[in-house]
């Protein structure tokens, strides 16, 4: 199932996205919630049930939905640095032995088709393509056999990066380069855990003013999903909601001779088979 959040006059609603419209699940069946973190948290007995509603309901024209993120207000983006070899090394990086571990601030997130805001303080904005992993079960200490057990979507993301922070400024500013006002992209919707059967086979791309600037497979993560999973909840309770941004291929911006950089007028599309595209232009 296809997950949204439309905005209505009765505040967030969580929907599900099908080819001919949209349904207000929480309309369609009053048992399901309509908090999508509600209805993630509850589990996939919660989901098969939304999905049923769906199947059932009437659904609404996409253009009378006006859709936020796909989560609104999560409580942590917690984002992965170096996860594939080849992009570590392309900063001049080797592979890290354990995670790199950073974060952007819930006031970064940005929907499907709304503008990147170039920030007048940077001059070096970057892409970057990534699956994100969306918890439904929250948790402390969670064991790797039953990580992947708390996750209950995945979407495509975009780790927007303002380099010239990130790297430049004395002792690096990862967390204030990354998380400028628009610059965590994900959508275009939520895809049910039970969808994706392995994340860890999916093909990622990213296309700058539609010519294409990153192209691999989630299997070349250094660190996939599951152990990511263990070990950022050792460290910090995991909530219903929370984005995990995995890592980003070769090929973004800053390594390229010469450096490409996002400027005024482009548009930067992240594809994953099976999770859409994410499509978001440049202001």
């Amino acid at each position: 199932m296809k997950l949204v959040t439309c905005h209505t006059p009765r505040g967030p609603r969580a929907a599900a996205l099908l080819e001919n419209g949209a349904v207000d699940l929480n309309r369609a069946d009053p048992d399901v919630p309509a908090c999508i973190k509600q209805l993630l948290a509850a589990g996939p007995e919660m989901i098969r049930r939304a999905a049923g509603a769906a199947a059932r309901a009437a659904p609404s024209p996409r253009e009378s939905m006006t859709l936020l993120p796909p989560i609104p207000s999560p409580e942590k983006i917690i984002c992965v640095g170096l996860n594939y070899a080849d992009h570590a090394r392309e900063g001049g990086f080797e592979p890290p032995p354990e995670p790199v571990i950073f974060s952007k601030l819930p006031s970064a997130v940005l929907a499907d088709g709304h503008p990147i805001v170039l920030p007048p303080i940077s001059q070096e904005v970057d892409y970057e393509a990534e699956l994100v992993a969306v918890i439904g079960r929250g948790g402390r200490n969670i064991p790797r056999s039953d990580a992947l057990e708390h996750v209950a979507a995945y979407c495509c993301g975009n780790d927007v990066s303002a380099r010239d922070w990130q790297l430049g400024k004395p002792g690096g500013q990862w967390l204030l380069g990354k998380t400028f006002d628009t610059f965590a992209p994900f959508g275009p919707y939520l895809v049910t855990a039970d969808e994706v059967p392995n994340p860890h086979a999916l093909g990622i791309r990213c296309r700058l003013n539609g010519q294409t600037m990153q192209d691999s497979n989630t299997s070349e993560l250094i660190f996939p999903v599951d152990e990511l999973i263990a070990y950022v909840s050792a460290v910090c309770t995991l909530a219903p909601g929370d984005l995990l941004y995995t890592g980003t291929p070769p090929g973004v911006g800053f390594a390229r001779e010469p450096a490409v950089f996002l400027q005024p007028g482009d548009v930067v599309e992240v594809e994953i088979d099976g999770l859409g595209v994410l499509s978001n232009p440049v202001a």
